[in-house]
């Protein structure tokens, strides 16, 4: 018989889980509000309400700029990162790559590998072996962080598809290209597609690799906002991270809806 859960761990649990909501959400209520404030300057509580930074933001040729750069390399990060991060999961689930343990700690290393630490030896790496930094430089490097996310949501699908479809499949006399397209890769999409979210979603957010690998005359929408912020801070940052944000919701919406996020969140 298991006992009732304490009144005062009770009462320190629900302090904790209303800290942790007010402290994930405070900070984006105070963007939000200070993107439709009047002020030139960014200040909360917002002075009067105006939708004038949204405006600035939309018809800014320098940010509508930045955001089709950082949408054209999370496109491409999101292709190569599912393609590579897919196999490499279909690979490791199959337990027969030698060292199979060692090479998904190296798939899943850049989860706990310091961003800023990457990117300066990757600049290092780049600049001593293939010269100047290019749009290339960028779509690896931000594939590289965007790998392991795809890499996980796809095992955690693996872990819970029927292993005899594919023995049943080979019974049939399907190939093993056969068996890997028509059996495994349908079993894999659910997971393919949450990865590919979440490298695009990441991809699109990175500031720190695109300060130091993009090109001098690229620049991505969050090294916008962080130059803005460093030589002309105005509410249009927080107008265009409200913006971002609304973004980010609704893809979670919409995945979690065709989905169910919670699936890959308890593996």
């Amino acid at each position: 018989m298991v006992r009732a859960v304490p009144a005062p761990l009770r009462i320190l649990a629900w302090i904790f889980v209303i800290l942790t909501i007010l402290l994930l959400l405070a900070p984006l209520v105070v963007v939000v509000g200070v993107s439709v404030s009047q002020s030139e300057f960014i200040a909360f509580p917002p002075d009067g309400l105006s939708l004038r930074w949204y405006q600035d933001v939309l018809s800014s040729g320098t940010y509508l700029a930045a955001a089709a750069a950082s949408l054209q390399i999370a496109m491409l990060v999101t292709v190569l990162s599912t393609l590579v991060g897919g196999a490499a999961a279909i690979a490791l689930h199959r337990g027969r790559l030698p060292f199979s343990g060692l090479v998904e700690t190296v798939f899943l290393s850049p989860l706990v590998l310091p961003t800023i630490i990457y990117a300066i030896g990757a600049l290092m790496l780049w600049s001593t072996f293939f010269g100047p930094v290019s749009t290339a430089t960028l779509w690896i490097g931000h594939t590289v962080v965007a790998l392991p996310y795809v890499v996980r949501t796809t095992l955690a699908v693996l872990s819970e598809a029927d292993p005899f479809l594919e023995e049943a499949a080979r019974t049939m006399g399907a190939g093993r290209l056969q068996r890997l397209w028509f059996v495994v890769v349908p079993q894999c999409l659910p997971g393919l597609a949450a990865g590919a979210f979440f490298a695009f979603n990441i991809s699109f957010d990175e500031a720190v690799l695109s300060l130091f690998l993009r090109k001098p005359d690229m620049v991505t929408l969050p090294v916008q906002i962080y130059s803005r912020l460093e030589f002309s801070p105005d509410p249009s940052v927080a107008a265009v991270s409200t913006i971002m944000i609304a973004l980010t919701i609704l893809l979670i919406l919409v995945i979690d809806r065709i989905l169910g996020l919670q699936r890959f969140a308890s593996s």
